[in-house]
């Protein structure tokens, strides 16, 4: 029943990652549910995210977007970030870890509903990161590669409204770079939970099949007519889980 479970919370957390983001909002708790400490779920979700912006990446470079000089400037600092997050998810207690990542839920689930990275999105739009906006650029992605080690829960929002306001890009190029980056400093930050041995490898890798069957799933899936729906499960699921993590009720 327990790998039942994982699979279908890996394949939702794929499909809602693909439609629009925020599946480890439901991968993080479950396994925590499941008897897992923090860190080791937090460590074991990664392996299925790496597979899912592996995917991704290959996919946005066979449809022709591929900017592999941004990808590579904003990854350093993302890298240094994520090294330093994870490092302080692996250190923090529990009961303080999970009530964190409670607030982020609800946090995280105020930014899914009122979707405000769409008044950032800009039409102008740049090639290359110079001057001022490089300099800012490594800044913001260093605390970006910071918040993804650390719990990686809604990272993508905050991705987008960063990338927009720096860039201007289209947001088919900034799910491009976001997908490419968020894979490289995922990937330091599972090293991370590997060496202090906060991975469970017969989980993380069943979530993985679970989010690419999902992912697939959700490239096929009619957005606009599912995004109402998708809206309200996300609502009642976070508001659950956000309250058991604060242990509201059992």
């Amino acid at each position: 029943m327990e790998y039942i479970l994982i699979f279908i919370a890996g394949t939702a957390a794929g499909f809602l990652n693909t439609i629009g983001g925020g599946g480890s909002l439901i991968t993080m708790p479950i396994l925590i549910f499941m008897g897992l400490p923090s860190a080791t779920a937090n460590g074991t979700n990664r392996i299925a995210l790496i597979a899912q912006n592996i995917s991704a990446t290959m996919n946005f470079k066979r449809k022709g977007y591929f900017y592999p000089k941004i990808v590579i400037l904003l990854a350093i600092p993302a890298i240094i970030g994520s090294i330093i997050g994870s490092n302080l998810a692996v250190n923090l207690p529990d009961e303080i870890f999970n009530k964190v990542l409670g607030v982020v839920m609800i946090i995280v689930l105020i930014l899914i509903l009122t979707r405000p990275e769409k008044k950032f999105l800009a039409d102008e739009e740049i090639s290359e990161l110079v001057g001022k906006r490089k300099i800012l650029a490594v800044i913001a992605f260093l605390f970006v590669g910071f918040y993804g080690g650390f719990i990686q829960a809604g990272v993508g929002f905050i991705f987008i409204v960063a990338l927009s306001l720096i860039t201007g890009m289209s947001l088919v190029k900034i799910n491009s770079l976001k997908v490419a980056i968020i894979g490289i400093y995922t990937i330091t930050a599972l090293i991370v939970f590997i060496i202090n041995g906060n991975v469970n490898w017969a989980l993380g890798l069943l979530l993985a099949v679970g989010n690419s069957t999902g992912a697939y799933i959700g490239s096929n899936f009619a957005v606009n007519k599912g995004d109402k729906y998708i809206r309200i499960i996300i609502t009642i699921a976070i508001i659950v889980m956000a309250g058991r993590l604060w242990g509201l009720w059992l």
